[in-house]
C-alpha cells in the first residue's frame, strides 16, 4: 500500500478516536436532561468510547494502514519488530494532524454551547492539580509507562501471527477501554501522544507544559514492551 494511502487512513483513524474519545468526554460525559435528569455516560462511557473508536477503526482502516492512531503504539511496533524505521515520522506527524483535526470538530461543536470554556479542561492530560483525582508526577509516570507497556502487550500478542486473525480488533478496543477505566482518575488517560496533544493545543496553558510526559511516558512504555514482546514471543531474527 503506497505511503500516502497509509498516512491518509492514519490521519482520519487518529481524528476519530479524539472525536469519538475526548468528544465523549467533552460533551457526554456529564449531561443534565429536562428537570436535571442526568443523562451523561460518566467514567464508564467514556472508557468505552475510547475503546470503540480503536475497534472500529481497525475493520475500517487496519487492512490499509496497521490503524496505529497512535505515535507510541508506532514506536512499540518498530520495537517489536514489526514496523520499519523510515516510516516512523510520516506516521506521527499524520496522528499528530488527526487528532488535532478531532479536538477542532469538538472545538466547533462545544463553541455552540453558551457557557462553553476549555477551563474544565476539555479533556487535556495532566497531574498534580490537573489530574482528575490530584495524583501527583511520579503517579503520572508510572501508570502512563504501564499502561502504555501492558498495551503493546496486547496489541503485539493479540496480532502476532501465530494468533488467530479477526479477533485483534475486539482485543484491542476492550483493551484500551480497561486502561481508561483505571487511569482516568489519575491523568485522564493518555497512553498516546497524539491524543495528548490534540487537546493541550486547545486548551494551552498548563497542558502545554505538562505536555511532554505524555511524550515520553507512552514512548517509554510501548518502546519497552516492543522489545520485551519481541524477546517472549522469541520473535528474534536467528
Amino acid at each position: 500500500m503506497p505511503l500516502s494511502n497509509r498516512l491518509a487512513a492514519e490521519f482520519i483513524g487518529t481524528l476519530w478516536l479524539v472525536l469519538g474519545g475526548c468528544g465523549s468526554a467533552v460533551l457526554a460525559a456529564v449531561f443534565y436532561g429536562p428537570d436535571k435528569y442526568p443523562l451523561g455516560i460518566a467514567l464508564v462511557g467514556v472508557s468505552l468510547a475510547f475503546g470503540l473508536t480503536v475497534l472500529t477503526m481497525a475493520y475500517a482502516i487496519g487492512h490499509i494502514s496497521g490503524c496505529h492512531l497512535n505515535p507510541a503504539v508506532s514506536v512499540g511496533l518498530w520495537a517489536g519488530g514489526r514496523f520499519p524505521v523510515s516510516d516512523l515520522i510520516p506516521y506521527i506527524i499524520a496522528q499528530v494532524l488527526g487528532g488535532i483535526a478531532g479536538a477542532a470538530i469538538i472545538y466547533l461543536i462545544y463553541t455552540g454551547k453558551g457557557d462553553f470554556s476549555t477551563l474544565g479542561g476539555f479533556a487535556a492530560n495532566g497531574f498534580g492539580e490537573h489530574s482528575p483525582g490530584k495524583y501527583g508526577l511520579n503517579a503520572a509516570l508510572i501508570c502512563e509507562i504501564v499502561m502504555t507497556f501492558m498495551f503493546l502487550i496486547v496489541i503485539l500478542g493479540s496480532t502476532h501471527k501465530n494468533t488467530p486473525t479477526g479477533f485483534a480488533p475486539i482485543a484491542i478496543g476492550l483493551c484500551l477501554t480497561l486502561i481508561h477505566l483505571i487511569s482516568i482518575p489519575v491523568t485522564n488517560t493518555s497512553v498516546n501522544p497524539a491524543r495528548s496533544t490534540s487537546q493541550a493545543i486547545f486548551v494551552g496553558g498548563w497542558a502545554l507544559e505538562q505536555l511532554w510526559l505524555f511524550w515520553v511516558a507512552p514512548i517509554v512504555g510501548a518502546a519497552a514492551a516492543g522489545f520485551f514482546h519481541r524477546w517472549m514471543a522469541n520473535d528474534n531474527p536467528a
